[in-house]
């Protein structure tokens, strides 16, 4: 009887090998996910700060360290969600998807809007905040971008300011003027550049500047034939403290 060698066949040497490239995942788009992140996050901001609001109002502080905590609590809530709304808003402008909508508003309920808006944060820190604006002045703008400038505003004057807020509205060389100072110690010298503040960031202080960037950016969109948008900064105001300028055309 014949002895019957076995031979191994390596089979792996038969199957047709892919090019790496082909079996690679296509490149992740980083800021399309920072973006829907951001959004996602903002949401959940939103519904944190009414939270806080109703909660608030329906079991008041019973006392003063009590305040303060549910004081900062809604702030730094408030100054996070508002950096999140300014970060996904430049995303779109740089993405040119971001949709201005120019139509004519009375600036009063601009401002009341956002003063109301940031009521219980105002409270709790004893703040008064006195309106100068002709109840009957209308302009044209984006309302939401514009109110969201002046958001920002209010819940940063509402850290930096002692107890005194002044919003003031006038028409200036043809030009829509809305005045926000405070009783504060004003504003550093870096971020007294003129219409284009431009300071240095300051990750040690959490100071990024994006709030200014934000405010500049939405004042160009705003262009007509007299010009377009722009702001200033300036100490000394009428409180003694800074005054930061808004200009519509």
């Amino acid at each position: 009887m014949k002895k019957t060698n076995e031979v191994n066949v390596d089979s792996s040497s038969d199957k047709e090998t892919l090019p790496a490239e082909d079996s690679q995942m296509p490149p992740i788009d980083f800021s399309f996910v920072l973006a829907s992140s951001v959004h996602d996050m903002k949401n959940s901001l939103g519904m944190l700060l009414n939270t806080v609001a109703a909660m608030v109002e329906s079991s008041p502080p019973k006392d003063a360290e009590q305040a303060k905590f549910f004081s900062t609590l809604e702030y730094e809530a408030a100054r996070i969600n508002g950096e999140l709304v300014q970060l996904l808003s430049l995303y779109r402008m740089d993405e040119k998807t971001l949709v201005v909508v120019i139509d004519e508003h009375h600036v009063a309920d601009i401002i009341e809007e956002q003063i109301a808006r940031n009521d219980t944060l105002l409270r709790s820190r004893d703040i008064q905040v006195q309106v100068d604006c002709d109840p009957d002045l209308g302009w044209y703008f984006d309302n939401e971008l514009i109110g969201g400038v002046l958001n920002n505003l209010v819940v940063n004057c509402a850290r930096y300011c002692r107890n005194q807020l002044l919003i003031r509205v006038i028409e200036e060389n043809g030009f829509l003027c809305i005045a926000v100072a405070d009783d504060g110690q004003g504003y550093p010298q870096s971020m007294l550049l003129g219409s284009l503040p431009q300071a240095a960031v300051s990750f040690g202080s959490g100071n990024t500047r994006l709030g200014l960037l934000f405010a500049r950016k939405v004042l160009e969109l705003h262009k007509s034939k007299k010009g377009q948008g722009y702001m200033t900064i300036a100490n000394d105001g009428p409180l003694g403290g800074g005054v930061l300028k808004l200009y519509l055309p």
